[in-house]
């Protein structure tokens, strides 16, 4: 009996059927032909026709996973132009030296990795030569994100081209004595060649594609048209389990990014064995990016694969690739004929008959050596077809074999990551298998020579020649001659000077208020790039949306909810903020590519980012490590800065450390400014050595982080006399005595030194008040700015006596002659002020807000963590009393009367 109430077919689609008969024609073919040819074949006539309606522009959902074959057929691939000749003796020179250069290294013990360039030479090459142009192309050439373990061979190549020798060669991973080579790239350690960082597993695909994205915005916004540049992200497949590797693919396809192809090295393997050991890696890659929006190309077999797809009249090859685990196909790269035919073949009895005409040498060459990602031709249909695309991004799906042409003890091993060199036997192997030039007698005392065949060889020449005409060589950076940028209007700084008068001004407003009138600066106001992560109400941004946009490359395509009002909000082509939603990942991102425009593109741009210091150099200090090897410039700010200011929020939002990791970054310029004048005079610092003219010994290479708070407050005119400024950009200035804030002293009162930091420097201003008028002491206040400069510059100091050279820290001499112990007071945990006690000649003692945050009034939340001003004159009382200067009873007597 039917159910009434059973939901029927038709009625599972939200859209009515206006013609059921056709409908059900439809579907009797397909259990026709089911029914006849079994279930293989009718998926295959659906996936074709659901390809085909893709190809039609049918809105229909997308096809996630294609058979496990190359996307181009041999039959539509291009010729490939040059000689291929003389690129296989390029590649087979550059295998070679690759693979002498680990192996030479290993002897001193400083490792290296062979099997990953082995499996990714012919990518490289093929972009080399035909694809890759350099800095002298249209725009500002290309940008290679090399995969960090395949460095050797472009050192190798390099070498071959003549731009690194043997002796380069030899200091491989030996840095220290000069003339080294750094063992992935790294732009701070060998800056005319590597453009880009990449080893961190997973930012280097998240950079690539914001490095695509901000392309389109220098040109959108007619800085610099770079149309022509496209963005290369070569990438292992074990690397995409990384979070950051897939973070972005839905933004590159959202914007269009066909300026962006990523290159995949699918050997199947990672670290400690198969990718994917149960599954496959490829596909899964492919329906993840398919999902996502991309363009796919897989190119997974060779040409002597094409034979067998040719036998393959009943689509069973096809469905047995599909289904065979990566880490059984990783097998067959390990085993026989036999075990293969046994294995592979005798699953299927029409595989079984396929394989009857097929030779043990031919079943050894499909299996052991015939993959997409090792043949010329395979490799630049892919490129090809990937700069040709229009609309979105590429990433090529290329299948190689890790270790390849290594030897058999090498080419798909679990272990071949950590297998450091060859011996003589597996090198001479090598050799003969590359037809290399290189004789027995040329290894001497057992050391494999470096290969070369001459500066003049054909294979010398075409590889110049190929790069000349591409706009010269590849990788490289350069750091143009640009002219400093124009120092910005004094008046810009000045204003804060004379304080805020009564008005409450936190410091993360007058931080945003004086990028705004920077911003409106005739010579590089169009240079600054503001980034937030969907916080620029919280930071009081959101007067910067009409006057200078959100960029967007589809404009404003809507009426705004808020359109009649005066701080609206406004996307445009043309907009100057990168507003990144709610990712730190993708904002640092950006401020990488922004900050570093400067040698990229030759146009110097002045990013800051502002974001909740608690989610910055937490969730993103790696990236700040990878800002720093790049050498980027610009200006991090932590907003809603400290442990005790967000009232509210609580724990996971109470950032008491971000100065502490900060400060094991050497680029990172750290600063906590109390005051709106110093953050404008560290800002004002700051654009002169990073965009004007850096002082002798000056690295310009740096960025500023500085702490900005949501604390209200009357801000404070700047104190008159000398070496304010200079204190300030230091880390120290003394910003009054007890006699200059007129709290008059008796002339034998006890004396304390009180630094502060931040909004700490508030605290300690009453503290200051109250251990004059209740207590008869008298205490001096200082501003300390930068603890960690000033830790910086007395490890300098150090360093420097120890050459035999008179120095005294800053800190020394900016606290020398100071009556009484010196007691700091910070909003973070105490180790950041303690950075600098060892050179404090006083007696020393500090306060912090050490432990988690937690959910309270800021004054209920100071005196928990004991940071208050109350818990300042106690502690200042017992620092003095254990001198002797004032009487023990105070400090019971200060805690009883405070109620502390």
């Amino acid at each position: 009996m039917t159910d009434p109430y059973a939901i029927q077919p038709s009625e599972l689609d939200q859209l009515p059927d206006r013609d059921p008969e056709e409908t059900a024609e439809w579907q009797a073919s397909l259990d026709a032909v089911a029914k006849a040819a079994g279930p293989h074949r009718a998926a295959y006539l659906m996936r074709r026709t659901l390809e085909r309606a893709e190809g039609n522009g049918v809105a229909l959902p997308k096809l996630l996973e294609t058979d496990y074959v190359n996307t181009i057929p041999t039959a539509a691939e291009p010729s490939a132009p040059g000689d291929e000749a003389l690129e296989r003796r390029i590649t087979a020179w550059n295998r070679w030296n690759a693979a002498a250069m680990v192996t030479r290294g290993a002897k001193h013990g400083v490792g290296g990795h062979i099997a990953t360039f082995a499996s990714a030479a012919w990518l490289y090459e093929t972009g080399f030569n035909h694809f890759f142009k350099g800095k002298e192309a249209d725009g500002s050439g290309d940008q290679l994100y090399i995969q960090g373990h395949a460095s050797p061979g472009i050192y190798a190549r390099a070498f071959l081209d003549g731009r690194l020798t043997e002796q380069h060669l030899d200091n491989f991973r030996q840095e220290a004595g000069g003339n080294g080579l750094p063992s992935y790239p790294h732009p701070r350690r060998l800056p005319w060649l590597w453009e880009f960082p990449t080893v961190s597993m997973g930012l280097g695909p998240l950079s690539a594609i914001y490095q695509a994205r901000f392309n389109r915005y220098l040109t959108a916004r007619g800085i610099k048209d770079v149309s022509e540049s496209h963005v290369w992200a070569f990438l292992g497949d074990g690397e995409m389990d990384e979070p950051e590797s897939t973070a972005a693919l839905a933004l590159a396809s959202r914007e269009g990014l066909d300026n962006l192809t990523f290159v995949i090295n699918c050997n199947l393997q990672r670290l400690d064995g198969p990718v994917r050991a149960n599954f496959k890696i490829v596909q899964e890659l492919e329906a993840q990016f398919r999902g996502a929006g991309w363009n796919v190309i897989k190119s997974l077999w060779g040409n002597a694969w094409d034979e067998l797809f040719q036998l393959d009249t009943t689509g069973a090859l096809v469905r047995r690739l599909r289904e065979v685990p990566d880490a059984q196909v990783q097998t067959y790269q390990t085993r026989g004929a036999a075990y293969i035919r046994e294995d592979f073949f005798g699953k299927d009895p029409a595989l079984v008959e396929l394989a009857k005409l097929l030779s043990d040498d031919k079943i050894l060459e499909c299996f052991h050596l015939s993959r997409g990602g090792h043949e010329a031709n395979k490799v630049y249909a892919a490129y090809k077809a990937a700069v040709e695309h229009k609309g979105g991004p590429t990433v090529i799906l290329a299948q190689t074999v890790k270790g390849h042409t290594l030897g058999e003890g090498f080419a798909s091993k679990n272990a071949n990551h950590q297998m450091k060199k060859l011996s003589t036997d597996e090198f001479k192997q090598m050799r003969d298998l590359l037809e290399l030039p290189i004789k027995d007698s040329d290894f001497i005392d057992g050391v494999v020579p470096y290969g070369h065949p001459g500066a003049d060889s054909p294979e010398v020449r075409y590889l110049q020649e190929r790069r000349a005409a591409l706009g010269g060589p590849a990788p490289a950076r350069r750091t143009h001659a640009i002219a400093p940028l124009p120092s910005a209007s004094e008046k810009a700084f000045a204003s804060f000077d004379k304080g805020s008068g009564t008005q409450n001004v936190a410091t993360t407003m007058a931080f945003v208020r004086l990028v705004k009138d920077l911003v409106r600066d005739k010579e590089t106001g169009k240079r600054w790039v503001p980034i937030v992560p969907d916080e620029a109400r919280t930071f009081g941004m959101e007067s910067l949306f009409p006057s200078l946009g959100i960029y967007s490359p589809k404009g404003q395509t809507y009426e705004p909810v808020d359109r009649d009002q005066l701080m609206y909000y406004k996307e445009a082509k043309n907009g100057q903020i990168l507003n990144e939603g709610i990712t730190e990942a993708g904002s640092m991102a950006d401020f990488i590519a922004a900050s570093t425009s400067y040698a990229t593109h030759g146009e110097a741009m002045i990013p800051f980012y502002i974001f909740y210091s608690m989610f910055g150099w937490q969730r993103t200090a790696d990236q700040m490590w990878q800002l720093g090897d790049q050498l980027g410039r610009g200006f991090l700010v932590g907003a809603t800065a400290g442990r005790t200011t967000l009232t509210g929020e609580g724990l996971q939002h109470a950032d008491g450390h971000s100065p502490v990791i900060a400060a094991t970054n050497p680029a990172a310029l750290s600063y906590d400014p109390a005051f709106a004048y110093e953050v404008a005079a560290i800002v004002k610092d700051g654009l002169r050595r990073m965009y004007g003219e850096a002082a002798p010994g000056e690295d310009p290479n740096v960025f500023y982080y500085l702490t900005v708070y949501n604390e209200p407050i009357p801000q404070p005119a700047k104190p008159a006399g000398l070496g304010i400024d200079e204190g300030i950009v230091k880390g120290l200035y003394r910003f009054n005595t007890a006699e200059s804030a007129g709290l008059s002293p008796a002339a034998n009162a006890a004396r304390i030194q009180l630094l502060g930091s931040g909004t700490a420097i508030h605290w300690t201003l009453k503290a200051q008040k109250l251990l004059a008028e209740e207590w008869g002491v008298a205490a001096d206040v200082w501003s300390a700015t930068s603890w960690t400069e000033l830790r910086r510059d007395a490890l300098d100091a150090d360093a420097a006596l120890l050459r035999g050279e008179e120095r005294v820290p800053y800190v020394r001499q900016a606290l020398q002659g100071a009556e009484g112990p010196v007691l700091a007071v910070s909003d973070y945990m105490r180790q950041v002020p303690d950075q600098i006690a060892q050179w404090v000649e006083q007696d020393w003692s500090s306060l912090g807000a050490d432990g988690f945050g937690l959910s309270d009034t800021r004054d209920a939340a100071r005196r928990y963590f004991g940071v208050d001003a109350e818990s300042i004159v106690v502690a200042a009382l017992a620092q003095l009393a254990r001198r002797g200067e004032v009487k023990a009873t105070a400090v019971k007597e200060a805690r009883e009367r405070y109620g502390l």
